[in-house]
């Protein structure tokens, strides 16, 4: 009597591996996609800063006018 549930072998013990295994590699993919689309975001953002920083240095050094600041500032800020 103390075989009682094993009737069907080895099968049912394997599948309920497989399944908590296929559940943990779920959930780093998860974590996985949501760290790489948080930090896109941040590098969009810094890029822009970036860009605007660069484009102000320009001016400020004199390598570009008032118009074209303001035209290329306002590409920038869409």
């Amino acid at each position: 009597m103390w075989t009682w549930g094993f009737h069907m072998g080895w099968f049912p013990i394997i599948l309920m591996g497989l399944f908590w295994i296929a559940v943990i590699v779920a959930i780093l993919f998860l974590i996985r996609w949501l760290i790489v689309s948080t930090s896109h975001g941040n590098r969009e953002a810094r890029s822009k800063d970036s860009a605007l920083e660069i484009l102000r240095t320009r001016y400020a050094k004199g390598e570009i006018g008032k118009e074209e600041f303001e035209e290329k500032k306002k590409d920038l800020e869409f």
